[in-house]
């Protein structure tokens, strides 16, 4: 029996066309968190190009408040971002207070610091959770919501919502601190450090977490700065630029505590910046209701602001209806906001 010499095959690799795919992301693609899209051309499984097409989260708000005023827009800022409303609020009354020179006092203030900084810890919770669960880590996902909703519950206690509060108001907050929140909050403080740690033990030296991690998703310094990243996606990059620190909002200068940054600019990097943010998070809450001081928890001089003819920030006056007020009412024209 004789045998056949199979001459094996070749391929030209220089005229070899890849076989690329190009998959759809969203908006409505299980893998995605929110409402972008991209289309994702894939090498088996490296993406060569992503296009990202923007513009699915817009609902006219800047068109919205044209037709209405601060104290009636501000239920719609706080749900510009459900993961960190209390900021969208502050924004929005930091403005006219700013433009009409009106004070806040320094109890609504250091209020004002408190709500901002569990709204932080929480959206990096908010953060953190399905990040682990993207990695292939589930567990780690159960006990982060865990104390996520201890905070709603300072929330609710505080403002009578877990979500969208509309609390904050020009010259303060809607309303003070209920008697024993602050003794909660404090103790809440004490017990999400131990979490903290917690997490530090179960995922920071966890080995299978640094291989999924380490040096995946690098943002150097000047990607970060050519594409307008900001926060911790700014400071993982090698940047030391936070906006307590820069702008002096609210009382933060009489607090004590650091910028927390990077600068590998990888996703550990990212992710270590998010977990000390949240440690020095709780050093200011600590700080602040340890010092808050007594006094009102708003400027009741904003109320007033109705009775001046054409007073300098005339764009920015509290009324009760804007256009045309019903007929049906019968409100007095001057105590209402």
């Amino acid at each position: 029996m004789h045998g056949r010499i199979i001459k094996e095959k070749t391929y030209d690799c220089a005229n070899y066309e890849k076989n690329l795919m190009i998959v759809n992301m969203g908006p409505h693609h299980p893998s995605m968190h929110g409402v972008l899209r991209l289309i994702v051309t894939l090498d088996g499984q490296d993406v060569i190009d992503c296009e990202p097409i923007l513009g699915y989260l817009h609902r006219g708000m800047e068109k919205i408040a044209e037709n209405l005023t601060i104290i009636q827009y501000l239920p719609y800022v706080t749900r510009w971002d459900y993961l960190a409303t209390m900021f969208t609020e502050a924004i929005t009354v930091n403005g006219p207070e700013q433009l009409g020179n009106i004070q806040v006092p320094k109890r609504a203030s250091y209020i004002r610091a408190i709500m901002l900084e569990l709204s932080r810890i929480a959206s990096h919770l908010l953060w953190l959770s399905p990040f682990m669960a993207d990695i292939g880590a589930q567990t780690p996902f159960f006990y982060i919501f865990r104390e996520r909703e201890l905070i709603y519950d300072l929330f609710e206690a505080a403002t009578g919502m877990r979500m969208m509060h509309n609390y904050f108001r020009i010259g303060g907050v809607a309303a003070d601190l209920p008697h024993g929140w602050i003794d909660k909050c404090l103790y809440f403080c004490d017990y999400f450090l131990t979490g903290v740690a917690e997490y530090q033990k179960l995922i920071t030296h966890n080995p299978i977490f640094l291989e999924r991690v380490e040096g995946i998703g690098i943002i150097d310094t000047e990607e970060a700065l050519n594409w307008g990243l900001s926060g911790p996606m700014l400071r993982a990059s090698g940047i030391q630029w936070d906006l307590r620190k820069v702008d002096h909002y609210e009382c933060y200068d009489e607090f004590y505590w650091e910028i927390q940054w990077q600068k590998e600019g990888d996703s550990l990097a990212r992710y270590l910046v998010r977990i000390c943010e949240m440690k020095e998070s709780i050093k200011i809450l600590q700080q602040a209701m340890e010092g808050i001081p007594e006094g009102p928890y708003e400027n009741l001089e904003t109320r007033c602001f109705d009775r001046i003819k054409n007073p300098e920030w005339n764009y920015f006056e509290y009324r009760l209806l804007v256009k045309n007020p019903l007929r049906l009412l019968n409100c007095p024209s001057k105590n209402f906001m």
